[in-house]
């Protein structure tokens, strides 16, 4: 019998463990279905959404490093109109708490994408200010503590539910950014989106990439994001959700300590589907070792 108390809150969202799959790496939740019992998540997270629909960046859109993945997708998708009328009936009879990633050119796009989606039974926004692999909007917002302000007070004027900003680890004090999100009322942040990347072919001296410059994610920048969230975790009062290289349980517990409620997996879902589920079963065995009732005792407890 499992009477460990894994339960977090994040804004108004009661999780009944701190699995969450990460914007990018899960589609809308379909394809994860044929694996496992996408229900055991605490949460999950959809690829990103724009107002209009987006082809993305010109292939190969992804390259494998040693120790992670370079992707430069562009934040392809169907657009929020044919979202909505495709993928919502099926997010809304999911016994998950669903997490809606949005992105705009413009603050007026984040605006008008929580106006949409507010009339849904959606559970959380994930507000994208810091992806790197689009010309216009993404990492340019989250990369100033005044744009991060407005978009995040912008949304929350049109979304009364969970709200949460993702940001970028592209920056040189991530603390300010968090602030500024915290001070426009968002109820958690969500952090490391990719760091800026790219690889060369040096027998066609050409970018590996069809765009040149994209986003590394994977065990390369763990030690990256835990340092942000611990940095942040110092500075801001409202949840975070840690996540940037998790391949393991204990790699999901030391974003736990440095001050993270919840982890949200991503590249390690490319890897083996099952990621999630075995991340939530080491992290249980490690409660029962050392004698933890609850999640709570070891959240932020870095000595």
């Amino acid at each position: 019998m499992n009477n460990l108390d894994l339960g977090v809150k994040i804004g108004q969202l009661e999780l009944k463990n701190p699995l969450i799959t990460a914007s990018g790496t899960f589609g809308f939740g379909k394809e994860y279905g044929q694996y496992y019992d996408i229900h055991s998540l605490g949460a999950m997270t959809t690829k990103g959404i724009t107002l209009q629909p987006r082809e993305g960046n010109p292939p190969p859109r992804i390259v494998e490093t040693s120790a992670g993945i370079i992707n430069s997708v562009g934040l392809e998708n169907p657009g929020i109109n044919a979202f909505i009328r495709e993928e919502i009936p099926h997010l809304q009879k999911l016994k998950v708490p669903v997490m809606i990633n949005i992105s705009g050119n413009k603050i007026e796009d984040y605006a008008l994408l929580a106006q949409k989606l507010g009339k849904y039974d959606i559970d959380a926004l994930e507000v994208n200010v810091s992806c790197p692999n689009v010309k216009q909007g993404g990492m340019n917002f989250g990369t100033q503590p005044q744009s991060v302000y407005e978009i995040t007070k912008t949304v929350r004027e049109n979304w009364d539910k969970t709200l949460i900003i993702k940001l970028t680890p592209n920056v040189t004090n991530i603390g300010e950014i968090a602030l500024a999100a915290q001070e426009a009322k968002a109820d958690a942040l969500s952090l490391i989106n990719t760091v800026v990347a790219m690889d060369i072919d040096i027998h066609r001296q050409r970018a590996v990439l069809g765009n040149r410059i994209g986003g590394l994610s994977g065990p390369a920048i763990l030690p990256i994001a835990l340092a942000m969230v611990y940095q942040v975790a110092q500075q801001v009062d409202i949840p975070l959700i840690g996540m940037g290289g998790i391949l393991s349980g204990e790699d999901a517990l030391k974003f736990l300590l440095a001050g993270a409620s919840a982890v949200a997996i991503g590249t390690a879902n490319f890897i083996n589907p099952l990621s999630p589920l075995n991340i939530l079963e080491e992290i249980e065995d490690y409660m029962r070792t050392n004698g933890y009732q609850s999640l709570r005792e070891i959240i932020g407890q870095l000595k």
